[in-house]
């Protein structure tokens, strides 16, 4: 008897042998399975395919051609690779070098030596450079897609441990465009390397760019911008006091400092800031912005004047910021400000809280007077509490740097209040900083002591973890 159920593979009711999956409903001819092999090594990806089956749409990543047939092979890992049995399957061809011919995984056909007057206009697909009369090119006039030699014998399969990104990178060609997460461009040679598993893809000519860890390196390829950045030479080439887009501070000679390498682009970035910055170009979680993914980047500069969502202070249009992959969103970060995490909890609210030591004026929630310094914020909520205000906040503490207890309260000092801050300095007991006379600080009435709330948070924190642990008991 003929059963009403088809075979995955040929789509015909099922006769003979046969392996199913009652659960799921999966069954196919033990001669269709048999037919092919499970898993595979295709030349044109380093990673194994496994077989599939069943009505697909989509197209082939070596011939980028529409699949329309019942199998089909795919990467076993997290690769977006997949191309039809035969492209998988198709052998390897040893080309002797007295024909000039060379199979090569970045494309489908074979590539043969092209002579010079063939590749006047022609591009390298991997470096995007015009292949000069000097250097040997192969290429298949077919597809118009060339190579240099150097090029082609140089480019690995895949990368691993990436400045750009900390996941294997694997080499692969895509039948659609890509935006290259590095540079932003998109990715017209349809070749990239990329990690299927965070979705991230770079140019070739990105991937494989000096990175500042390369030994005299002295240009590099960095995610936050999109042209290439070259070693300043000497301090004649740095003009007039440039600014480190990442920490702001002066870049000043004999500090490593990388700048755009275009001149009228005033990118400068500190060789030691550049390492400080994450591995990861994108999809930055943060828990003051947990709907969308952050990215590090340059924010454009118009008439909009943008504002840190967590300070509400302005970002120069000059610094790097972290900002939401949503425009729509319009959510932007400082790069301190990205540091801050929420710690504080506040009785009745879902999120916690995250102490700012200024922002511009926003309003107390509890009090309804302005806030400057130390605030406690939600940045979710758009909620803000003087630090003072919070009912966990402790009047009193103990701290390490100092032999007695210390006192939440204004300074005590009258000539403090009525001192202009720009002729006077007042220095914390803790970190032995300058500090601001109006701020509120923990003091000490008999030593005269004097902290920032900064300086002792790590104590203060403690309060309201006793605090949050009494009202869930």
């Amino acid at each position: 008897m003929i059963s009403e159920k088809r075979c995955e593979g040929c789509h015909r009711y099922l006769f003979g042998p046969t392996y199913g999956c009652n659960p799921c409903g999966y069954f196919i001819h033990k001669s269709c399975l048999d037919e092919h092999k499970a898993v595979v090594q295709s030349f044109f990806h380093p990673c194994p395919l496994t077989i599939s089956a069943g009505i697909f749409t989509g197209y082939c990543f070596v011939c980028f051609q529409w699949i329309s047939s019942d199998y089909f092979y795919k990467c076993k890992l997290s690769c977006r690779f997949q191309a039809h049995m035969k492209c998988a399957l198709k052998p390897m061809v040893e080309y002797s070098d007295e024909e000039y011919t060379i199979q090569h995984f970045t494309h489908l056909h074979p590539l043969k030596l092209v002579d010079s007057y063939q590749k006047d206009e022609a591009i390298c697909s991997i470096c995007e450079e015009l292949c000069s009369s000097s250097s040997s090119t192969y290429g298949c006039m077919e597809c118009k897609f060339f190579l240099h030699k150097s090029c082609m014998e140089n480019i690995p399969r895949q990368l691993i441990n990436h400045r750009i990104h900390p996941c294997t990178l694997i080499f692969i060609t895509y039948p659609f465009w890509y935006e290259c997460d590095c540079c932003g461009e998109r990715i017209f040679s349809h070749m990239s390397f990329s990690c299927g598993a965070c979705d991230l893809n770079l140019h070739v000519k990105c991937a494989l760019f000096p990175t500042i860890d390369s030994e005299d390196a002295k240009e590099i390829q960095h995610f936050s911008h999109p042209q290439t950045l070259a070693l300043v030479q000497n301090d004649e080439e740095y003009g007039s006091e440039p600014r480190c887009v990442a920490c702001a501070q002066i870049c000043l000679a004999p500090a490593p400092t990388f700048r755009c390498s275009r001149s009228r682009d005033h990118f400068f970035l500190h060789k030691s800031c550049y390492v400080k910055l994450p591995y990861k170009s994108y999809k930055l979680k943060h828990p003051s912005h947990p709907d969308h993914p952050l990215t590090i980047k340059s924010l454009p500069y118009n008439d909009h004047i943008r504002t840190c969502d967590a300070c509400f202070r302005g970002i120069d249009s000059t610094l790097l910021a972290y900002s939401c992959q949503k425009s729509e969103c319009k959510f932007n970060l400082h790069l301190d400000c990205y540091k801050l995490l929420p710690s504080i909890t506040f009785s009745g609210h879902q999120h916690l809280l995250t102490l700012i030591e200024k922002t511009a004026d926003v309003t107390c929630h509890l009090c309804g007077v302005n806030c400057h310094n130390f605030v406690l914020r939600c940045v979710p909520c758009d909620i803000n509490i003087h630090f003072q205000c919070h009912p966990s906040a402790p009047e009193t503490i103990k701290h390490k740097s100092h032999l007695h207890p210390l006192t939440l309260t204004n300074s005590p000092f009258e000539f403090e209040l009525n001192s202009d801050e720009e002729e006077e300095e007042f220095y914390c007991d803790v970190c032995e900083q300058k500090r601001n006379q109006r701020e509120l600080i923990y003091y000490c009435t008999e030593c005269k002591f004097i902290a920032e709330i900064k300086c002792v948070f790590s104590e203060v924190s403690i309060y309201f973890i006793i605090q949050f642990k009494h009202l869930i008991e």
